[in-house]
């Protein structure tokens, strides 16, 4: 199967991300998975169909990268892909710098077992 290349590698970037379908005007709140300068992936059950035209806001420590994004892929109780077709000049320092300080990764969960020892 032929998978393609990116245009630039996309980096753990977890964060609450608010879209909205440009046409109906539908509105879907979900998390992203990984971001780059590009687009990024979004998590959810329900995602919009491939071509589907969003607005979409991403929060992240007090900062918001708002963009407007055409669903690349789309992938029934997984998520999409969003290609982003323009990005607000005041969100490209935060798209910036998390392709520079990728997120932390969670703290792992210790067991009852773990936490006596």
């Amino acid at each position: 199967m032929f998978t393609p290349q990116r245009a630039a590698p996309r980096h753990l970037f977890l964060a609450p991300i608010q879209l909205t379908d440009l046409q109906s005007e539908k509105q879907l709140a979900a998390h992203t998975k990984d971001l780059n300068l590009f687009g990024c992936f979004v998590e959810t059950l329900s995602p919009f169909p491939q071509g589907t035209k969003v607005r979409l806001r991403i929060s992240r420590a007090g900062a918001h990268v708002t963009a407007l994004g055409k669903v690349a892929n789309s992938r029934p109780n997984a998520g999409m892909g969003i290609a982003f077709i323009t990005i607000e000049p005041s969100s490209f320092p935060v798209v910036v710098q998390s392709n520079i300080e990728p997120t932390p990764k969670p703290p792992a969960v210790l067991t009852a077992t773990e936490r006596r020892n």
